[in-house]
């Protein structure tokens, strides 16, 4: 009887790694989730190789970034979903989300299947929900870019940036990259130390961040330049009542990714729709002028963000998310 147990167990011991494989016969994943795989290490998620686990939805869900009042860019953007519905032959709903969080939970569900990210956040959005960056809005020339800033009001006796020590300074949302990790990893050079020589207020969003400047809530604000730029060039905030103490390299804007499941034949027609549109004068004023996605390349045109989280001790793992969404709560 013991024998007979001895040669079972050794059977199963043989088949422990043939399970394993079946289980898992992805390659690479990196940092993403292990419903996830990337193969080809171009650091999105491959598309499923199984038929069944394709999507080609009845209604688009499209989103953008919520940097500001999503109000604003569902009116914005109706042209252009009412060109993707045309386009596509599909039904196209804007879908207004209220934070980064909300935005990566809802393509990781499988309930929204393309839209604008903020840069910070788009690492985050690749590994957990699988999104797949494709562009960014830009011109003839190539894709808009924007700084960090870190602004305060024109009457601040604030000049430079050791003088933020001990003041009450703004960031966005610790996914952010502008917001927070950039300044983060750029700020310590520059002789003045985030949450060390001063107290980080997270506002939620850079609006907000630049709206509490100019109310006195907040001394200082570390914002993205494009955010504050639209802002000025709507009228929500008048351009002379700021100073600005900072401003850093450029970084790619808010990009669009799609769902990485969606079906190859639907999305490659989608993409074309994306690729051939130009902006209505509506969305060039929004957007500083440029009239088209701009086709970039995630691995190559986001290496400098990554790099500025890395520096920052960051990574864009499921327990570094839930980690920094904790502490968005406190």
């Amino acid at each position: 009887m013991l024998q007979k147990l001895i040669k079972h167990l050794s059977a199963l011991a043989l088949l422990l790694p043939v399970i394993a494989y079946a289980q898992d016969s992805c390659a690479n994943r990196g940092e993403m989730d292990p419903q996830y795989c990337d193969a080809n290490h171009d650091l999105v998620a491959d598309t499923p190789t199984d038929p069944k686990k394709l999507k080609t939805p009845s209604t688009l869900v499209f989103t953008f970034t919520p940097v500001e009042d999503p109000a604003v860019y569902d009116k914005i953007f109706k042209p252009f979903t009412d060109y993707l519905a045309q386009c596509t032959s599909k039904k196209v709903m804007f879908f207004q989300v209220q934070s980064n969080a909300a935005e990566i939970e809802a393509m990781r569900s499988g309930r929204l299947h393309v839209g604008g990210f903020s840069p910070g956040p788009t690492n985050f959005a690749v590994n957990i929900a699988g999104a797949v960056p494709f562009a960014v809005i830009g011109d003839a020339k190539g894709y808009q870019g924007y700084s960090l800033i870190v602004i305060v009001k024109k009457d601040s006796a604030i000049q430079k940036m050791t003088d933020l020590q001990g003041k009450k300074v703004a960031h966005t949302a610790p996914s952010s990259n502008s917001g927070h990790m950039a300044p983060v990893a750029l700020f310590p050079k520059l002789g003045v130390t985030p949450d060390k020589d001063y107290k980080v207020i997270f506002s939620g969003k850079h609006d907000q961040s630049i709206l509490g400047v100019n109310s006195g809530d907040y001394d200082a604000a570390a914002v993205a330049s494009d955010v504050f730029d639209r802002m000025v060039d709507r009228g929500a905030i008048k351009a002379e009542n700021f100073r600005v103490i900072y401003r850093s390299e450029k970084f790619p804007t808010q990009d669009f990714s799609y769902a990485h499941d969606l079906e190859p034949k639907f999305r490659d027609k989608m993409l074309k729709c994306f690729y051939e549109y130009r902006f209505t004068d509506e969305l060039k004023k929004a957007f500083s002028g440029a009239d088209r996605f701009y086709p970039i390349n995630f691995k190559k045109d986001f290496e400098m963000i990554r790099f500025v989280a890395h520096t920052a001790g960051e990574s864009f793992s499921r327990a570094a998310y839930e980690k920094q969404q904790a502490a968005t709560k406190k």
